[in-house]
């Protein structure tokens, strides 16, 4: 018996939906019966899938809370480089070393707010993060790897080939956490103003809300950014900061991460 045909515009038009920053099923009934169809025929989900492919993009996930959430294949229009987020977070100084912070800084939201395996797993779960924290987090994982280079340094011993996060934690710990601009902002220069620009891009696209007033600085997780994080924590840099003990006991519960093999 031959399979049943699917209109191909369909499929496309349930990709096109996921690729609106903040757009959900439940604002919109159109999109709402393209995640439901999606999910209950087979047929029409290997469409979708094969689509995505196409373009370039793999599905991580459809869901009636976050819609179909797609990520970027190497080498794909669609990919985010560094460069690309250095231009679209509008950083003041785009060399590598710059880079390599604000990646640090998105690693240490991600732990901040999905700190347990059983929160990560947990749909139902909502996390919360403050600039705070997170630059408390990044700034100590800097301290860790000061300490590290430092004893390597007394041992003779070259730390040249340890992990990537170590290339830039001295222009971290160099930089004040605070400094007021004339109409009482975040220097963006400073290394909370850096991690408010991460956290604000992330919430531009649909991934983080900002919640209370604007002076707070606190935002809240989307269902759309727990299925990132599931993918991002099968990344050896994820699981590097992790291993550091930086994250704050408190928040982390005992926990760990799971890997790619356990979702």
């Amino acid at each position: 018996m031959l399979p049943r045909p699917i209109d191909q515009e369909q499929p496309a038009r349930l990709i096109a939906l996921g690729l609106r920053r903040k757009h959900v099923p439940a604002r919109d009934v159109a999109y709402r019966e393209l995640v439901r169809r999606y999910c209950q025929d087979d047929v029409f989900a290997a469409a979708v899938d094969s689509t995505a492919a196409g373009l370039g993009l793999v599905v991580l996930d459809v869901t009636e809370v976050s819609g179909i959430v797609l990520a970027a294949q190497p080498g794909s229009a669609f990919e985010m480089k560094m460069d690309d987020y250095a231009r679209q977070a509008k950083l003041r100084d785009r060399r590598d070393t710059e880079k390599i912070l604000h990646g640090i800084a998105h690693l240490a939201v991600a732990a901040l707010c999905f700190p347990r395996a059983d929160d990560l797993a947990n749909n139902q779960y909502v996390g919360r993060v403050k600039v705070e924290d997170v630059d408390l987090v990044v700034r100590e994982t800097c301290r860790v790897l000061d300490d590290r280079a430092s004893r390597d340094a007394a041992n003779n011993d070259p730390f040249s080939n340890e992990p990537e996060l170590e290339r830039a934690w001295r222009a971290y710990l160099r930089r004040p956490e605070v400094a007021a601009t004339k109409d009482s902002r975040l220097n963006s220069d400073t290394t909370r103003g850096m991690v408010s620009r991460a956290l604000r891009w992330l919430a531009d696209r649909g991934l983080l809300q900002a919640v209370g007033e604007e002076a707070d600085e606190v935002f809240r997780t989307t269902n759309r950014y727990q299925i990132h994080v599931r993918e991002l924590a099968s990344q050896a840099a994820f699981n590097e900061l992790l291993a550091f003990g930086v994250v704050p006991p408190l928040a982390a519960g005992g926990g760990a991460l799971p890997n790619s093999e356990t979702n």
